[in-house]
């Protein structure tokens, strides 16, 4: 078993429920009131759900590799996506110089992805 993976599966799993039920709450529901444009509001909420899934998938794949000797490819695929998505938010941070706390999700992909590198090394 490659205890590293199962961490990034564990902490995938809480970074999904962090985004379904506390961004849910604070994210999808006002986008949801908002005066936006139908297409442009349920583009942004069709995308909120495609994260969700790919969240869980990620977990799920972890969770795979770290039993799985030949699950190696999927936590380096996972992998790369999780680090683009950290660099993507940092770049977001920088071109809207919103303070890091305000897009937390950068630290989030982070601790997955220090847990998902140590495992890629073993």
């Amino acid at each position: 078993m490659n205890i590293p993976f199962l961490v990034a599966a564990i902490l995938s799993l809480i970074v999904w429920s962090i985004h379904t039920f506390l961004g849910g709450t604070e994210i999808a529901r006002p986008l949801l009131r908002s005066k936006l444009q139908p297409v442009p509001k349920f583009t942004n909420y069709f995308t909120w759900h495609m994260v969700t899934i790919l969240l869980f998938a990620m977990a799920a794949g972890y969770a795979y590799a770290a039993f799985c000797p030949d699950g190696y490819d999927v936590a380096v695929l996972l992998t790369v996506l999780s680090v683009c998505f950290m660099l993507l938010n940092l770049g977001l941070l920088v071109y809207t110089r919103l303070k890091p706390y305000q897009l937390p999700q950068w630290f989030l992909f982070l601790v997955v992805n220090v847990a998902a590198i140590i495992g890629l090394l073993r």
